[in-house]
C-alpha cells in the first residue's frame, strides 16, 4: 500500500524527517505516535503529495512519486483532519457534505444519483448520524462533525483513510464515541487501510495492528503494536519512566517518579 525508502525532508537548513524507511502492507492498520514537532504532519503531507521529499523514494498504491499524476492518486486517499473541518461551510446540510465526498469537493456542485444518496445514508447510519442528515453542519458538535467527515471520506471508497489527530478538542465522551465508530468501520467489508496519527497512546485501538514511533523526525521503532507499546519501549521513547496499563485491549500510560526529573 505504501513504501517509503530513505526519505529525507529538509527545510530552512533543518532536517524535518531523516532516513525514514516504512512499509504498509495490505490488511494492516497503522498508528503513528509522536510528540508535537516529531514530524507526523510532514509525513502525512508527503503521503498525500502535498509536499515532496528532499531525497528518497515514495510509492503509494503502486504509484511512484515523480512518475505519477498526484491529483488522481489523491482520489484514493481519504483524509480526516481539523483543517478540513474548518473548510466546510456551516450552512450546508450534513447530507450534502457527505455526498460531496464522492467528488472530493468542498460543497456539492455535481448531480447525484439515487444510489449515491443511499450510500451516503448508509454511512451516516453506520456512524449514528442518520438523524442529522438535514441539519446544518454549523450546528453540530465537534464529535458529530468528525463523524460526518468520516462518512464523507468513505463516499469516495478510498483505499487509504488517514485520521490526523481526529480526537483533538473532543471531551472524553465524544472521544470514546468517535473511537468506537473507527473500530466499527475497521470491521466493515472492504475497509480501507487506516493510518491514525496521534500523540495519545490510549487512542491506539485494537484494530491498529502496527505502530510507528516517530521521534525528532526519525523512526524510533516500528512494528506490531503489542511490541511497540511496552513499558520499556515507551519509557525509552519518551525519555521518562512510564507505567503501562492494558485495559480493554488498549494501552494507557502515566509518568512515574516524575518529580525526580524536574
Amino acid at each position: 500500500m505504501i513504501s517509503i525508502q530513505q526519505l529525507n525532508v529538509r527545510k530552512n537548513k533543518k532536517d524535518i524527517l531523516k532516513n525514514i524507511d516504512w512499509n504498509i502492507n495490505r490488511g494492516e492498520h497503522w498508528s503513528i505516535l509522536g510528540l508535537n514537532g516529531s514530524g507526523k504532519t510532514t509525513l502525512l503531507n508527503i503521503i498525500n503529495g502535498y509536499l515532496f521529499p528532499t531525497s528518497g523514494k515514495v510509492e503509494v498504491l503502486g504509484e511512484v512519486f515523480g512518475k505519477t499524476y498526484i491529483p488522481d492518486l489523491r482520489k484514493n486517499i481519504g483524509l480526516i483532519s481539523h483543517s478540513l473541518q474548518m473548510q466546510m461551510k456551516d450552512f450546508e446540510s450534513v447530507l450534502s457534505i457527505v455526498l460531496s465526498g464522492k467528488f472530493a469537493s468542498i460543497g456539492l456542485y455535481e448531480a447525484v444519483e439515487k444510489k449515491d444518496v443511499e450510500l451516503a445514508q448508509h454511512y451516516l447510519e453506520l456512524l449514528n448520524c442518520s438523524h442529522l442528515q438535514d441539519s446544518q453542519y454549523g450546528i453540530l458538535s465537534q464529535g458529530e462533525r468528525q463523524r460526518v467527515l468520516i462518512a464523507r471520506a468513505l463516499m469516495a471508497t478510498p483505499k487509504i483513510l488517514i485520521f490526523d489527530e481526529p480526537c483533538n478538542g473532543l471531551d472524553i465522551i465524544a472521544r470514546e464515541e468517535l473511537l468506537q465508530f473507527i473500530e466499527k468501520i475497521s470491521t466493515e467489508p472492504d475497509c480501507p487501510t487506516f493510518i491514525y496519527v496521534t500523540h495519545h497512546v490510549e487512542e491506539i485501538l485494537p484494530c491498529f495492528t502496527h505502530t510507528l514511533l516517530l521521534k525528532e523526525g526519525q523512526v524510533f521503532a516500528q512494528g506490531p503494536s503489542a511490541e511497540m507499546l511496552t513499558e520499556s519501549n515507551l519509557s525509552a521513547f519518551y525519555d521518562r519512566p512510564v507505567s503501562v496499563l492494558v485495559e480493554q485491549k488498549r494501552t494507557w500510560i502515566a509518568l512515574k517518579d516524575n518529580l525526580q526529573h524536574n
